[in-house]
């Protein structure tokens, strides 16, 4: 039975597909990285044994009013960048049999209008997924130079106008400081014409918000961690949303390092640390993406770690 606040915090994406990626057995130690509303956290503990566990990691603290009341979860409050050294603490680094990431921003943040990380409310221009620490989505729209600033948008929100919205930015703060969604809004105004506000505005957010919470920074250090926390034959299985994420998801699983540049043997074979489960990227049937439009631009991609002979 699940919680009446589990699918107002989050619908969880893929989950049946990304469950049999996982092949949960009974007496397996699993990890659920991005805990959130819990739905994929609940469907694991639902084919665990009483010898099974599970450690669910979120460093929002709203994500812990929604831990089971099951004695076989663990709920750890940090950043997934934090996996190896939280799993050697509990003793389980290099024994858990799948790890689950399902990377996607919550439907409860951007359904707060406190958070900042929707550009349909007025709220302060925050996008912290840690509230309690670390630089605002304000802190870096003042604080950083021009150049820097053209880079995040580039970078991190494919922007082919990144230099002239990151030079009006630096314009309108000389003014007055940009604090709030409402003001950010205003100063970019220029850009939302013709049709193409939404792609625009969801290209901007996304970039300050990766920049906020280190995304990609944070996912490196998470697949870095995979290696030393799987087992051998433990399964990673990655859900992504953006082109960025998934670029480095599908190379670190191809070949073990985030360039897709996969060593070869004397005898010319690829030597990679994963065996790849689906060889063509996992999406949303058509009928997930109409009961969740968020869930749509999904992917699904599942490696095993190699085993000591190979296979």
């Amino acid at each position: 039975m699940k919680r009446e606040n589990e699918f107002c915090y989050h619908v969880p994406v893929l989950l049946q597909e990304s469950l049999e990626g996982l092949d949960v057995r009974p007496d397996g130690v699993y990890v659920d990285v991005t805990f959130g509303g819990g739905g994929h956290s609940r469907e694991i503990l639902s084919r665990l044994g009483n010898e099974g566990m599970l450690f669910g990691f979120d460093q929002d603290a709203d994500a812990g009013r929604n831990i089971p009341d099951d004695a076989r979860f663990v709920f750890v409050h940090s950043n997934f960048r934090y996996l190896h050294n939280f799993m050697r603490y509990y003793g389980k680094a290099g024994k858990v049999d799948g790890l689950l990431a399902d990377l996607g921003v919550s439907s409860h943040h951007f359904d707060d209008e406190e958070r900042g990380f929707s550009f349909r409310f007025d709220g302060a221009l925050d996008m912290r997924m840690n509230v309690r620490s670390g630089r605002t989505a304000a802190d870096i729209v003042n604080g950083y130079g021009e150049e820097a600033l053209a880079s995040v948008f580039y970078l991190y929100g494919e922007l082919s106008n990144a230099r002239r919205l990151a030079s009006l930015l630096v314009q309108a703060r000389e003014r007055k400081r940009i604090e709030t969604v409402g003001e950010f809004l205003e100063v970019v105004k220029p850009f939302t014409g013709m049709g193409k506000e939404k792609k625009f505005l969801a290209q901007a957010f996304q970039a300050l918000r990766i920049e906020v919470n280190d995304e990609m920074g944070a996912l490196k250090e998470l697949l870095r961690h995979a290696l030393n926390v799987l087992k051998p034959g433990g399964r990673l299985v990655v859900i992504t949303y953006h082109s960025l994420e998934d670029r480095l998801v599908k190379n670190f699983m191809k070949t073990g390092n985030f360039e897709g540049l996969a060593e070869q043997d004397f005898y010319g074979n690829r030597q990679t640390p994963f065996r790849l489960i689906n060889h063509k990227v996992i999406v949303p049937p058509d009928g997930e993406v109409e009961i969740n439009p968020r869930s749509r631009s999904a992917k699904l991609r599942i490696a095993e770690l190699r085993k000591n002979d190979g296979r």
